[in-house]
């Protein structure tokens, strides 16, 4: 697994893609697919498509009940809706990350015609299990209660104070699929580049050493200074990272 240094952070000329990539961006606990507004914008100006979903239990599927499959159907969806010939890179935030490398793992029929080329994994380098579960719903409260202020400022409309924000029904179901999960195997089991992109000060990313040698051709980015939520918290480095994960995978 490479270990990215600093300098994969530095502006670099954007350049013209040489084919359009479809990604698929999934958020993390009790946020939606408008946490991910900076990089659609950033996505979309590099010529790509991108598709934020909203997962079981917000946003617009509010009403469902999270757990993985469920999660997965969404993805094969969002996959399915680029054109044909469109290679697809995953990116997955905290939840969405564990939802993401899941989905990489359980490919058991690739799709041929939408070709995955590599997942970005953020917040999500722990097993989430034990100690891990504990921790991860410390953060998901310090989200709920910190994060909106954040969120309204780099993501117009995600965040807002609302009645119809996910309630703690839905943080049980997610901790209940997720303390029976294990990353690594899907780690293992991925057979693309695997990115993972922590903040320094992200409390879930303790094992992020193990996952980065569990990882097959991928790398390690830590953003420093930045905790949980790197997308939110340092969306210029963020974007920076997913452009040049673009251009690897696409070599690989």
């Amino acid at each position: 697994m490479e270990i990215v240094s600093a300098a994969l952070l530095e502006p670099h000329a954007p350049t013209t893609p040489t084919r359009q990539v479809g990604v698929v961006l999934v958020h993390g606990m009790r946020q939606d697919g408008s946490a991910w507004a900076r990089q659609v914008d950033h996505l979309e100006s590099l010529g790509h498509s991108a598709v934020a979903v909203d997962l079981p239990g917000h946003g617009r599927r509010m009403s469902e009940r999270f757990s993985f499959r469920r999660a997965w159907d969404h993805l094969d969806d969002a996959v399915a809706s680029f054109p044909r010939d469109t290679p697809v890179m995953m990116v997955g935030q905290s939840l969405g990350g564990y939802v993401s490398l899941g989905w990489a793992a359980q490919r058991t029929t690739p799709d041929e015609d939408r070709p995955l080329l590599g997942v970005v994994a953020s917040g999500c380098s722990t097993e989430p299990r034990g100690k891990p579960v504990r921790l991860y719903r410390d953060v998901a409260d310090g989200l709920v209660r910190a994060g909106s202020s954040v969120m309204r400022r780099l993501a117009p409309g995600a965040g807002n104070d609302r009645d119809d924000r996910p309630g703690w029904d839905l943080v049980t179901d997610a901790l209940g699929e997720l303390s029976g999960w294990s990353a690594l195997a899907d780690l293992e089991a991925v057979d693309v580049p695997v990115w993972l992109v922590n903040g320094a000060r992200c409390h879930l990313r303790w094992q992020e050493q193990r996952f980065a040698r569990t990882a097959d051709r991928g790398a390690l980015v830590v953003v420093p200074g930045i905790g949980h939520d790197v997308h939110l918290d340092a969306p210029d480095d963020y974007n920076r990272v997913l452009s040049r994960a673009l251009a690897d995978f696409a070599r690989d």
